[in-house]
């Protein structure tokens, strides 16, 4: 062959590849492949697809009825980030094991504050942030209780975060991505306060007020065209309506910004402390509160040992449910909308088994 055309054929591969990595991150038009995407938790996959489109490939490393702390890097992980151009995870300390495995991967842009790594979350209201650390505490977050997504007011915000990361890595998108995220954040106002009363004071309003803690109140002094606002409230937090104020104990301590959202009140958890299994003694104590104080109902994720909640269960007259965690962690819970309804179904049921309600309204 001429040398001078092995010489062109030589600069204009060595072209390509220098190019093929802007075009891996501008979507699959015109030939080009989609962004890929990893996620931790299959919560952040759903949102990534819904608001990606036909723009992005997504997996996820943690499965539905798998408890994120506790995950054992394989190298199937390892080469899922390698060949990742965006990685979306929590951010704070709740996936322990994933600095090691991104480390292995070998691939700097998904490396924590790189253009490829989105911190979901970001911006979020943490809660739970010690003052003190202690390893007597048990298993405490430096950053704050980081099990955010079994709150819908947080995955608002989280949605933002996945908007943001996919616009820095596919901006030829952007516009795309950002109406497919209002059309996310308009589902997610109907589905938290029912599509009347959105349309009348706006989601951003109705989140506003329900962060600040002024929602009911407001909904119960205003009127309109002759009709409490309050009557025309429905979604989740209408469902959950009757619930408001009702005690409740948790396995864990993983629902408290879900708790936070509905007004529930998280008065015990079955472990002592976090991480820390359940003592005889604990027990006991947990069982003479419940017993006490009439607590009915407790809430579970289905990754924790159904045996020491139904025991407790049974010794105090309360009623249990175990859940799932995460999308696709039981059937039927194939998306987030889906899984949320899945937890509020289960605590209007045993609320009513019981034969309990919340004290506030």
């Amino acid at each position: 062959m001429n040398k001078n055309i092995c010489i062109c054929i030589a600069i204009v591969a060595a072209l390509w590849a220098g190019c093929a990595p802007l075009l891996a991150a501008n979507g699959s038009e015109n030939g080009e492949r989609p962004l890929r995407v990893v996620t931790t938790i299959p919560d952040y996959a759903d949102f990534a697809r819904r608001i990606g489109g036909g723009h992005v490939v997504v997996s996820h490393i943690v499965q539905g009825d798998q408890d994120a702390h506790f995950i054992r890097p394989k190298p199937s992980f390892v080469q899922m980030l390698r060949e990742a151009d965006l990685l979306i995870a929590t951010g704070l300390d709740l996936e322990m094991w994933l600095p090691t495995a991104i480390d292995k991967s070998g691939n700097p842009r998904i490396r924590s504050e790189a253009v490829g790594y989105v911190a979901a979350a970001q911006g979020v209201r943490m809660k739970d942030i010690p003052t003190v650390l202690s390893r007597s505490e048990g298993g405490l977050h430096i950053y704050g209780n980081p099990h955010i997504t079994v709150s819908p007011i947080n995955m608002l915000r989280v949605i933002e975060n996945i908007e943001i990361g996919l616009e820095k890595n596919a901006p030829a998108h952007a516009q795309e991505f950002r109406t497919r995220l209002g059309q996310l954040e308009a589902e997610f106002y109907k589905r938290l306060y029912g599509s009347e009363l959105v349309e009348i004071l706006g989601g951003e309003t109705l989140v506003k007020l329900h962060q600040e803690g002024k929602l009911h109140d407001f909904l119960k002094q205003n009127t309109f065209e002759g009709k409490p606002l309050s009557d025309m409230l429905g979604g989740w937090t209408g469902r959950m309506l009757p619930l408001r104020g009702l005690p409740i104990v948790t396995y864990h301590k993983n629902w408290i910004y879900f708790c936070d959202d509905f007004d529930l009140v998280q008065i015990d958890t079955i472990e002592p402390k976090p991480g820390i299994p359940p003592s005889p003694k604990h027990t006991r104590e947990l069982q003479d509160r419940m017993r006490r104080d009439g607590i009915k109902v407790m809430l579970s994720v289905n990754y924790f040992d159904e045996q020491t909640v139904k025991s407790i269960a049974e010794a105090t007259g309360a009623t249990y449910r175990m859940v799932p965690y995460y999308v696709g962690g039981s059937a039927g819970v194939g998306d987030y909308f889906c899984l949320v309804d899945h937890w509020i179904d289960a605590l209007v049921s045993m609320a009513t088994e019981a034969g309990v309600q919340g004290g506030a309204r």
